[in-house]
């Protein structure tokens, strides 16, 4: 019935919608909210209703006020834990997804991360699953019963995906991303769609369809974009585990903000295959990827995907397996691994981090030195990004931003600011975009720099590399534009992860003594207040070279382990 009444809409107010009484696009956008409202009313017990203005600015304990005490025991445990108890028969893949289902419609509620929750068809997998293992006493697959969550322009079956613009609202996948099947035929069961920005193409998630997602440990900060629905589910533990994308950070940003555990792989390794705007561009390759509570299912997602060899149907892929051996043998004389040796980037020279984060780093190379029989850590300046993040914005949007603006003007939609602000960046041309020439040039421009920073990663023999995921910990709402920290990697096609070291707190209240350079890096430095920022997670990102995505996750795993991270848990 949506689509019938979307495609109605379209079909009759379009032409008129300038006189109208209520624009056309308002009109989509309630449907989709009052659709999104229907299937949240589905779960049962039904989620209580909250007055928002009555709410705090961390509201991880108001989400375990409104479940049972059980409900939040099984939504907090790691996937880890979870697929342990699923495959041992002490928890079935039906009590979990009831969990999981009623944590994600009190998310709903007091973050607006939700586009759509799927009961029905979650709860008769999780059914399936369950008979299946009183049948064969074994799980199905590696994550048997573990509600896995979806940004909802990745494609599921039957519904809708839409680059979160309201003209869009009536595409339907037909069929299930290839993910979503590989995932399923592992056990998993997709139980709820997330929110993202308009054009996907923004550091935070508001859209004209569904309003703006708030982080929950502080709702007057952003969760970050595009993947930001997924990381305010996440973050507060409406799901264990869920997919989002990554063309310019969108992945490690909300990871980031959310004290989350995030991967971007190297592109051509996952199916990708998206609605997006602008498609077909391959300027710069996007990619999907884990976000998680914890480590672990990042490279168990990883490798249970590489083991459904998708590039057999998707011939865009490269037939690379996932590679189990280890990059950081243990020693048997010592115990410990072999010396890691990890490059170390403070700031990329063109917009200075916020105290917290430079505290974050500073606190993990300290940590890195005091075990040096484990870490050689070396500084990585390479400051020299200007000319390299001006191709990349001119290959993001070589059009100009035309395709955007049409699909806007099919509804009269309002464009939003910080889309707006994606078409307006030094490199990006004006409408109706580049020449083929000048795109060529820009193509040329991004060889170069990849050339040019292998050879000086190579000439610095780093294993790994340690920088910021963003200058600031979480925007606040409205002010998050600068994206070279993730963006770099997109250009370079280079794995990254993005893990929670610690969070804002009263060691960051002093006066911060830093002249900024004018520009961004001014704008950015006056946006600094450490009680704006209270609770705030503060992650960092670690970077390999391409297709070493097997080893930047388990440089992760080992400098976790050795260095006991995160410090301080956002959650307590």
């Amino acid at each position: 019935m949506r689509v019938s009444i979307i495609s109605l809409v379209l079909a009759l107010d379009c032409m008129a919608y300038a006189s109208a009484e209520v624009p056309v696009w308002q009109k989509i956008a309630l449907e989709r909210q009052q659709y999104r409202d229907a299937s949240i009313s589905r779960i049962s017990p039904r989620i209580p209703n909250v007055q928002p203005a009555n709410l705090p600015l961390n509201v991880l304990n108001t989400a375990r006020s409104m479940l049972t005490r059980q409900e939040v025991k099984i939504t907090e445990m790691s996937s880890t834990e979870l697929l342990g108890l699923l495959a041992s028969g002490k928890l079935t893949a039906v009590e979990v997804t009831n969990a999981f289902l009623r944590r994600a419609g009190v998310a709903q509620k007091l973050v607006n991360c939700i586009t759509e929750v799927l009961p029905e068809r979650a709860l008769a997998t999780a059914k399936y699953l369950d008979d299946y293992y009183r049948k064969h006493r074994k799980p199905i697959g590696p994550f048997h019963g573990l509600p896995i969550s979806v940004k909802e322009h990745i494609g599921v079956k039957g519904l809708t995906y839409n680059a979160a613009i309201c003209s869009k609202a009536g595409d339907i996948s037909p069929d299930d991303h290839d993910l979503i099947k590989i995932l399923g035929a592992a056990g998993a069961v997709i139980y709820a769609r997330t929110t993202e920005p308009q054009s996907l193409m923004q550091f935070e998630t508001h859209s004209n369809l569904y309003g703006t997602t708030v982080n929950p440990f502080n709702r007057n900060l952003t969760c970050g974009g595009s993947s930001g629905g997924e990381g305010a589910l996440i973050g507060i533990r409406g799901s264990p585990l869920g997919i989002g994308s990554d063309i310019g950070g969108s992945i490690r940003v909300p990871s980031a903000n959310n004290g989350l555990y995030g991967f971007k792989p190297t592109p051509k390794r996952l199916p990708s295959g998206l609605i997006a705007v602008a498609g077909g561009s391959d300027g710069i390759e996007g990619t999907l990827g884990p976000m998680s509570t914890t480590l672990e299912p990042l490279s168990l997602f990883m490798s249970t995907v590489m083991a459904a060899k998708p590039w057999v149907n998707d011939l865009s892929l490269l037939p690379i397996p996932w590679r189990e051996e280890s990059h950081f043998p243990v020693d048997p004389a010592t115990g410990k691994p072999r010396k890691m040796r990890v490059g170390v980037m403070r700031w990329d020279g063109m917009v200075m981090p916020h105290p917290p984060v430079t505290r974050a780093i500073n606190e993990v190379v300290d940590k890195m030195k005091s075990h040096g029989d484990q870490f050689e850590v070396v500084e990585f300046k390479d400051e020299n990004y200007e000319e390299a993040m001006d191709a990349m914005w001119g290959l993001l949007f070589a059009d100009g931003g035309d395709d955007v603006r049409n699909e806007l003007k099919k509804t009269g939609e309002p464009i939003s600011p910080l889309t707006e602000y994606s078409f307006i960046q030094p490199g990006t041309p004006k409408p109706p975009g580049w020449t083929l020439q000048q795109l060529w040039e820009r193509k040329a421009v991004k060889s170069k720099f990849q050339s040019q920073y292998s050879a000086k990663w190579q000439a610095a023999g780093l294993d790994v590399l340690l920088c910021p995921v963003a200058p600031v910990v979480a925007g606040r709402l409205g002010t998050t534009k600068y994206g070279t920290y993730t963006a770099l990697f997109n250009l370079l096609e280079y794995p990254a992860a993005v893990f929670p070291v610690s969070k804002v707190d009263e060691r960051d209240n002093g006066v911060w003594k830093y002249t900024p350079k004018g520009g961004m890096d001014t704008e950015n430095a006056m946006l600094w207040d450490a009680n704006a920022y209270k609770g705030a997670p503060i992650s960092l990102q670690l970077v390999a070279r391409r297709f070493e995505d097997e080893k930047v996750l388990e440089a992760l795993s080992v400098i976790q382990k050795a260095l006991a991270l995160p410090f301080d848990d956002p959650t307590k």
